[in-house]
């Protein structure tokens, strides 16, 4: 898919012969500032994200395209960027949650892109998946809850719902976690992932109660009449950072006004991931319970769901487990989501 297809519209490429114009256009640049390099930001997998380096800074340039980035014949909402420009603004006003964000400098509405903050030298957390060595530390976990807490708990104003309903987001996000993944005709090649994979697969694609209990769970996150607050929605370790010293949360673009147990059912998914212990889960659950209302049960079902859609799902996760392992989790998926967890 390329540009021409939108004519008029201006899309962000690593050359930099037309950047500094367009840059220029919306005074973004200072006084005698000059582009000196544009490099890709992370792999930015539902958008294109750069990093440019001028005579004077860093900063960086996100935009949303009609299509998934990293799967470019995968269509996806233009507009997301408009919401996650909202996000920004909104939540920059109160001070807590804004100290855990790259700040906004600048949006572009026409053509769906944000100019952020440079964090500077800064890491994902994804190792989690293959380094057991290298495991977040409690602290930068506490921070992770503590940013939820903020969030969920400053952001509850009901006319909230109209501005963050992201609707297309969510339909795209419903497909991809709750339908996809368990309709059996899906066409996806999971062998070519794990050999046995799709044998696991149509185990759950014909278990009738499981089907159906995803099914009113991704009713219950399409239903905002229900929401209670703000919610970043795509609350795994390829959202966190670790930057400056500190932990930062970023790619706020599938954010909605709904239930807070699904930010933290899909960290508590993978943590699971992760290999933590069921111990630390509960401890960073009852932190975030002793300042903010949660029902616990569906925190739980919301990460069999995220386990269940990162493994016989199309957004696989860079996980280096064999059948076994792929077997022990989508059996924890099915009790999770059966409310068959041990007590």
């Amino acid at each position: 898919m390329t540009a021409p297809v939108y004519p008029g519209t201006f899309f962000l490429t690593t050359g930099i012969e037309v950047l500094p114009l367009y840059l220029a256009s919306r005074n973004w640049l200072m006084a005698n500032e000059v582009v000196e390099r544009v490099s890709r930001a992370g792999e930015g997998n539902m958008n294109c994200v750069l990093r440019v380096l001028t005579s004077r800074r860093t900063f960086i340039l996100k935009q949303s395209r009609p299509w998934v980035e990293k799967y470019p014949s995968v269509p996806a909402p233009w507009d997301r960027a408009l919401v996650e420009a909202r996000f920004y603004r909104d939540v920059g006003s109160e001070r807590t949650v804004a100290g855990y964000l790259p700040k906004l400098l600048g949006f572009d509405p026409e053509e769906r892109l944000l100019m952020l903050e440079d964090l500077g030298e800064a890491q994902d957390f994804t190792f989690v998946y293959w380094d057991v060595g290298r495991q977040p530390e409690l602290a930068e976990l506490n921070r992770l809850i503590d940013f939820l807490i903020a969030l969920h708990t400053a952001f509850r104003a009901p006319d909230l719902a109209a501005d963050f309903s992201n609707r297309e987001m969510r339909s795209l996000n419903h497909e991809h976690i709750f339908a996809l993944p368990l309709r059996k005709d899906n066409d996806l090649d999971l062998e070519s992932i794990t050999p046995g994979l799709s044998g696991l697969a149509l185990h759950l694609q014909h278990d009738p109660k499981y089907c159906s209990e995803v099914g009113s769970l991704g009713d219950r996150y399409m239903d905002t009449s229900r929401g209670i607050c703000l919610i970043h929605g795509d609350y795994f370790p390829g959202s966190w950072l670790r930057a400056r010293q500190s932990v930062y949360v970023i790619d706020p673009e599938f954010c909605f006004y709904g239930p807070p147990e699904w930010d933290l059912g899909v960290m508590t998914a993978h943590l699971y991931f992760a290999g933590q212990p069921q111990s630390l889960i509960d401890g960073l659950l009852s932190r975030y319970a002793g300042l903010a209302s949660v029902n616990l049960g569906l925190v739980f079902q919301f990460a069999g769901v995220e386990i269940m859609r990162r493994l016989i799902g199309v957004a696989q996760l860079p996980v280096k487990f064999g059948p076994q392992r792929k077997a022990e989790l989508l059996q924890m998926s099915q009790a999770l989501v059966l409310k068959a967890r041990a007590a």
